[in-house]
């Protein structure tokens, strides 16, 4: 006799609590949970007139049979997903100016490649909350705090410290931490910068004339000569590469952080967030 016999005859009984309903729900008849439990030599389930109930070694038992059954169509699902084409709607949600300059080129090309699909892309720096908003997907950047999401992390980013030449030629090079002190640093919505000292995290308090919460004036700023910035890479490569920018303390540089794709727990990713995260990962910077 097959292990396997008796095994979804037995769960259906012990969820619907009947052998009636249980045949019914299956369309085929319940008679092999008698011949499992003869097999284990195990009473499963207590019988009366008006219901069926699972005994101590019965509920033990269904919990086991219950993961297993579960893996088997978790099995069958990912071999017909290898055959399916990414279609319908997608939700997802970005930071602003990581997702107009990096994340909307690569989903477009994405859209490109799979039709069928309809992309709705909220770019936001506010974090939403992905299941009551009906969010299939999030691109998060630095560290991760939320515990209750499924993460995979797709690449990393660089941050530089970094100032235009003209700046330089007026007020010197910082070669030190404690040297920003006197030095006009342009800040973001945070009043400290991140560095990265002995082996350890550590942040500087800077101060300066600009305080502004988008990137991309502070980068205009810089370039002006009006005073040095702290940015992620994909604010600044281009600028640092031409030589408009010019990079500072590398010595002290804080450790990459990472670029997440951040999606609900659930036990089967569907398949069009499976192929663009996979899609993403291949262009964003490898891990």
């Amino acid at each position: 006799m097959s292990n396997w016999e008796g095994v979804s005859e037995f769960v259906a009984v012990a969820e619907a609590g009947s052998f009636t309903r249980a045949a019914e729900r299956l369309g085929i008849s319940t008679a092999q949970v008698s011949t499992l439990e003869a097999r284990l030599s195990t009473k499963l389930l207590y019988r009366t007139t008006r219901k069926v109930s699972l005994t101590e070694a019965g509920s033990v038992y269904y919990q086991h049979c219950r993961q297993v059954l579960d893996g088997l169509d978790e099995a069958e699902r990912a071999l017909t997903d290898l055959n399916q084409v990414p279609k319908g709607r997608l939700r997802l949600t970005a930071p602003v100016t990581y997702g107009e300059t990096m994340l909307a080129p690569l989903v477009n090309d994405f859209v490109l490649r799979y039709p069928e699909l309809q992309v709705e892309m909220e770019l936001t720096n506010q974090k939403l909350d992905l299941v009551a908003e009906g969010y299939d997907l999030a691109i998060r950047l630095g560290k991760l705090t939320d515990s209750t999401m499924m993460a995979r992390k797709l690449g990393s980013r660089t941050l530089h410290v970094c100032a235009s030449p003209q700046y330089l030629a007026l007020h010197g090079e910082p070669r030190s931490l404690s040297e920003l002190a006197r030095h006009n640093c342009l800040l973001g919505t945070l009043d400290y910068w991140r560095f990265h000292q002995q082996g350890r995290p550590r942040n500087i308090r800077v101060s300066g004339s600009i305080r502004c919460n988008s990137g991309r004036a502070l980068v205009d700023a810089a370039l002006k000569g009006i005073g040095i910035v702290q940015l992620p890479d994909y604010y600044v490569d281009e600028d640092l590469e031409a030589g408009r920018l010019f990079p500072l303390l590398e010595h002290y540089r804080e450790q990459d952080d990472g670029i997440w794709g951040i999606y609900p727990q659930n036990r089967h990713l569907s398949p069009k967030v499976s192929m663009l995260l996979d899609f993403l990962s291949g262009f964003i910077n490898p891990v």
